[in-house]
């Protein structure tokens, strides 16, 4: 199962798969090609089930929680950074890596989060420029006493207000820091967990509030070589089930006023909703955007993300969009039931593994089909083109990126567990 394609098996069937393509009009060269564009945002809090540095035995809030006990969770910064080191190296491409503010590393000095500087992350900064890597940021506002009431930036107490404020003003400056530092953009995204768990009295108030708190954090604007700022919505949280403060409504509103990115995660709208049928009116609208893809099972529940209809469609709208120069693809998802490792892998390659699909689509025709009216070729067309070779594709971006060809990076993994995260379970 987890033995290694030879490099023969797997350029004699990209050889014939490229063939097959061609017989459609496809140039798989070129998909490749556009392929190696993508960079996934690769979300850190998947190696260490949302613990972070400040206070990981303190236990998660704001409607977020992390299942299972899979031993070996990393434990500090440097076995972070190793865990994740160690992932990028079985994932084809080059990708970046997304932080959240609790990944400060204090030495052992008791910093609150409005207080967080660029040179708590400094190590982080280090390490990304040695690997040659870009950050990301997302602001922290869960896990922490003033959040206890799932009220934040739109708390009926300014003092409360103020403390978040400072904190995201803090998390742009970082991420400021980030962007110049390492000579690639960083996406800082706010999220916040606000909300009441039974029907509010009050709807417009809270709202009020957020949008003066984040009208103060924004006020300055930052240059945008280095910072590029998102605002994420969502349906209802865990405690929040009535009445959430940022919701998708509020921050695509808000976006479009004031030229920010919004955030769509695949886990925050209603079962029904599709965020791939979303992306092509976000799109006419706001410059670029920001997503972050997970599977939600029986909805916001963040499983490792797979090569499902959800994805495919989402991928495949972004091609066909012509935006992926426009849309900055970040995952975000957390299981600790799992090797963290492999979920970090599996992840990713589903999601690049999707985005080669996507690419390999004969659009062309069915394009074509469609404005002649032509609908039971286009239907026909869709249909067909999935039987397509477009895991012999995969297997030589692999090939060519030097990482395993098919589940022979599981062995990789095992491997480690046995060298290195075996060790922190004892």
């Amino acid at each position: 199962m987890t033995a290694d394609m030879g490099r023969d098996v797997v350029e004699r069937n990209y050889e014939a798969a490229k063939k097959t393509y061609a017989l459609w009009g496809i140039d798989t060269e070129a998909a490749l090609s556009k392929l190696a564009s993508v960079s996934l945002s690769i979300h850190c809090w998947q190696g260490d089930d949302v613990g972070g540095f400040e206070n990981p035995d303190a236990g998660l809030s704001g409607g977020i929680q992390a299942t299972g006990n899979y031993p070996g969770k990393a434990r500090t910064g440097d076995e972070l950074r190793r865990d994740f080191e160690k992932a990028l190296s079985l994932i084809p491409g080059k990708h970046r890596l997304a932080l959240h503010a609790i990944y400060a590393e204090t030495e052992g000095r008791r910093v609150d989060r409005d207080a967080i500087g660029p040179e708590l992350f400094a190590k982080w900064i280090g390490w990304a420029k040695r690997i040659g890597i870009g950050l990301d940021f997302n602001q922290t506002f869960f896990s922490h006493p003033l959040a206890a009431s799932n009220f934040t930036l739109s708390h009926a107490d300014r003092k409360v207000r103020d403390f978040w404020i400072a904190h995201a003003v803090r998390c742009r400056e970082i991420g400021e820091a980030f962007g110049r530092e390492l000579g690639t953009p960083c996406t800082v995204n706010l999220w916040i967990p606000d909300g009441y768990k039974d029907t509010p009295a009050d709807r417009m108030g809270p709202r009020a509030l957020l949008k003066d708190s984040l009208d103060r954090i924004f006020g300055r604007r930052l240059d945008p070589r280095h910072v590029k700022d998102a605002v994420e919505g969502k349906l209802f949280g865990i405690g929040t089930e009535s009445y959430t403060v940022g919701s998708w409504d509020f921050y695509l509103a808000y976006a479009v006023k004031n030229g920010i990115m919004p955030c769509l995660d695949m886990g925050h709208y209603h079962l029904t909703e599709s965020v791939a049928d979303k992306l092509s009116s976000v799109l006419l609208f706001c410059p670029e955007v920001l997503l972050h893809v997970s599977r939600g099972v029986r909805w916001d529940s963040d499983h490792v993300v797979v090569a499902n209809d959800d994805v495919r469609a989402l991928t495949e709208e972004i091609t066909r969009a012509d935006a992926w120069g426009r849309v900055h693809f970040g995952l975000d998802y957390f299981d600790a039931s799992i090797n963290r490792i492999a979920a970090w892998v599996i992840g990713a390659r589903a999601s690049l593994r999707s985005s080669l699909q996507s690419m390999l689509q004969p659009d062309g025709e069915l394009r074509k089909a469609e404005a002649a009216g032509n609908f039971t070729a286009r239907l026909a067309l869709m249909e067909e083109a999935k039987g397509l070779p477009a895991g012999a594709v995969w297997d030589e971006w692999c090939l060519r990126g030097g990482v395993p060809v098919g589940a022979a990076w599981l062995s990789k993994v095992q491997e480690y567990e046995l060298t290195e995260l075996a060790k922190r379970a004892r």
